[in-house]
C-alpha cells in the first residue's frame, strides 16, 4: 500500500533559499584579529561627528529619564536631522556625506516633514529600513569607546560622559528633534552641528578617547582599559607607518603594509619594535592575502555558473575543467620554482604577494599562487612564533578547512603532478566547503514553518546552479577607517595624496626618534 503524506500545513513546501555572506568562510582569522587589534572602530564608523552625536544624546537621555523607545526615536530623528544639514554646508559637499543625504530628499522639498522622515512604523518608506538608524553601525563601536553605554536598552553616558561643550554643540539639534515639521529656518539654527563644521571641543575629547590620552596629551596605562591601550598601539603603529612610508602616495593600508607586513622596519625601527602590536598586524596582514585570494577565485568560479533556469548551469567536471584549462603547463614544483622571493638573504620577508598582484591580479591563476605563497609563509620557521600565531589564526591545533596550512599540504601532495591536477583539486575543496558552510548555516523559517538555506549556489540533478553572482571584495581591516578619522581629529593629513603625521600626532602617539 502506498502512503501520500502531506503537511504539514502551516509549512510552505520546499527549501528557502536566502543570499550567504562568507560563503567559504576563510575569513576568521582575519576577522578576528581586526576585531582584538583596532577595538571601537569598525568599517562603517566614517565620522566623529556620529560618536560625539551619540554621547550628547546619551546625556540628554539620561537628564530626561527618557526610556527605550523614546531614546529610539530621539536617535533617529537626529539622524534625520544631521542628514538635512548637509545640503545647507555646500562647501564640505565634496567631502563629506552624512548617512541617510540621498533618502531624506523627498522628505525635503521646503520644510523638513521630519515625522515622516523618521517614522518607525513604515520603516522602508523611511531614511533607513533599521529600527535603530545608523546606531546599528556606531553602537558597538561606541560602547567599545566607552563614549555611550545602553543601559537597559536606552543610551546612557558611557565611561567617558560627553563634555559639556560637546552638548551644547548639538543643543539647537536636539531641540528640533521634538518636531513634527522643521522649516529652513528652523534648521539653520542647528548648523554649527553638520559634518564638515569643525568644533575644537569635541576634536579635544575624541583625541583623547582615541589615543587614550588625558587632556595635555600623556598616554598613562594604567588610566585606560586594555581596549584602548590596543587601539593606542594601532594608532602609533600606523603613525609610525606614515612617517616611514607616508610619501609613497599608497593608501593607510598599503602604508601600513610597506611598514609591517614587509621588510625588516618591525625589527629595527625603534619605535615599531617597542609596539608588540606590530607583530600581530604582519600575520593579519599576510593571512589576508590568502583570504583575498580565496575570495576572488570563489567568485571567478561562481560568475561561469548559470541561473535556475538552466542556461550555464555546471557538473563539478566542468568546474573542475575550467581552472584547470587556465594552469601551466608543467608540475607543482616548477610553478613553485617561478614564484616571487619570499625572503631575502638576511631573512627578511619581501612583497612576493604584492609581486604577483601588480600587473592586476585578477586571473584565477593569480589567486592560485597567491594561495600556494601563503601556505609556504605558514610552514615552521618562516615567520616568527608571535606573528605566526596570528597567520594561522586557529580556533583548534589541526589544520582547517581551506587554510593555509591545508593548502600546503595538498601542495606536498601534489608536487610532482600536473599543475591541473591541483587546480582540479581546489574547485573540489570549494565546492565541498561551500556546501558545509550551507548546511551549518541551515536554519527554520518562522515565516514559513520551513527550512532556509543561506548560499547563492545550489545543487539539482548533479548540476550547479546560482541565484547571484559572490562578492570579491576584500575584507575590511579597518586600517583605513582608523586613518580617516584620526585625519579628523587633526593627528594625519594627507595632501596631494600623501600622507603625513602632525606634529599634534608625533606629540600624542609618541612616535618621533
Amino acid at each position: 500500500m502506498t502512503t501520500d503524506v502531506r503537511g504539514p500545513a502551516w509549512a510552505l513546501e520546499g527549501l528557502g533559499v536566502r543570499s550567504g555572506r562568507y560563503p567559504l568562510a576563510v575569513e576568521g582569522p582575519v576577522m578576528r584579529a581586526v576585531d582584538r587589534l583596532v577595538p571601537g572602530v569598525s568599517t562603517v564608523t566614517r565620522y566623529v561627528r556620529y560618536h560625539s552625536m551619540y554621547a550628547a544624546i546619551a546625556a540628554h537621555a539620561e537628564r530626561n529619564a527618557l526610556d527605550v523607545t523614546a531614546c529610539r526615536q530621539l536617535v533617529r530623528r537626529c539622524e534625520v536631522l544631521l542628514a538635512a544639514l548637509q545640503p545647507h554646508q555646500a562647501e564640505t559637499q565634496a567631502t563629506w556625506s552624512a548617512h541617510g543625504v540621498d533618502r531624506i530628499r523627498r522628505f525635503h522639498a521646503e520644510d523638513l516633514d521630519l515625522a515622516r522622515a523618521a517614522d518607525e512604523e513604515q520603516l522602508n518608506q523611511s531614511y533607513s529600513p533599521r529600527r535603530w538608524g545608523f546606531w546599528d553601525q556606531y553602537g558597538g563601536p561606541a560602547t567599545v569607546l566607552g563614549t555611550v553605554d545602553v543601559r537597559e536598552g536606552a543610551l546612557r553616558p558611557g565611561r567617558h560622559a560627553c563634555p559639556a561643550a560637546v552638548t551644547d554643540l548639538f543643543a539647537p539639534l536636539l531641540s528640533l528633534a521634538s518636531r513634527d515639521v522643521v522649516s529652513l529656518a528652523a534648521l539653520e539654527t542647528a548648523e554649527q552641528a553638520a559634518l564638515g563644521v569643525p568644533c575644537p571641543a569635541e576634536q579635544a575629547w575624541l583625541t583623547q578617547v582615541l589615543t587614550a590620552t588625558d587632556a595635555g596629551g600623556a598616554h598613562v596605562p594604567e588610566d585606560w582599559e586594555a581596549s584602548d591601550r590596543t587601539r593606542r598601539a594601532t594608532l602609533r603603529t600606523l603613525a609610525r607607518a606614515i612617517e616611514l612610508h607616508g610619501p609613497d602616495g599608497h593608501g593607510y593600508q598599503e602604508t601600513l603594509r610597506s611598514a609591517v607586513a614587509f621588510g625588516e622596519e618591525l625589527t629595527t625601527d625603534p619605535v615599531l619594535t617597542a609596539i608588540p602590536e606590530t607583530a600581530g598586524w604582519r600575520g593579519t596582514l599576510l593571512r589576508h592575502y590568502s583570504v583575498g585570494a580565496w575570495r576572488r577565485l570563489w567568485a571567478a568560479l561562481v560568475a561561469t555558473i548559470g541561473s535556475k533556469g538552466g542556461e550555464a548551469d555546471r557538473t563539478a567536471e566542468e568546474l573542475r575543467d575550467w581552472l584547470a584549462q587556465q594552469s601551466p603547463e608543467g608540475d607543482v614544483r616548477a610553478l613553485l620554482d617561478d614564484l616571487p622571493p619570499l625572503k631575502n638573504a638576511t631573512g627578511q620577508v619581501l612583497p612576493a604577494e604584492r609581486e604577483l598582484l601588480a600587473p592586476g591580479g585578477d586571473d584565477p591563476m593569480t589567486q592560485v599562487r597567491l594561495l600556494i605563497v601563503g601556505a609556504l609563509r605558514s610552514r615552521e620557521g618562516h615567520l616568527s612564533d608571535d606573528v605566526r600565531a596570528v597567520f594561522l589564526g586557529r580556533q583548534r591545533r589541526s589544520a582547517e578547512f581551506l587554510d593555509p596550512t591545508w593548502i600546503d599540504g595538498l601542495v606536498n601532495d601534489y608536487l610532482d603532478r600536473p599543475v591541473r591536477d591541483l587546480a582540479a583539486r581546489l574547485v573540489d575543496d570549494m565546492l565541498a566547503q561551500s556546501r558545509r558552510v550551507a548546511l551549518a548555516k541551515l536554519r527554520t523559517d518562522p515565516a514559513t514553518g520551513g527550512l532556509k538555506i543561506f548560499s547563492r549556489l545550489h545543487l539539482r540533478n548533479e548540476r550547479y546552479f546560482k541565484t547571484g553572482d559572490e562578492g570579491d571584495s576584500d575584507i575590511g581591516t579597518r586600517i583605513p577607517q582608523l586613518g580617516v578619522l584620526a585625519e579628523q581629529l587633526g593627528l594625519f593629513a594627507v595632501r596631494d595624496d600623501c600622507h603625513t603625521v602632525t606634529a599634534d600626532g608625533r606629540r600624542i602617539l609618541e612616535t618621533a626618534r
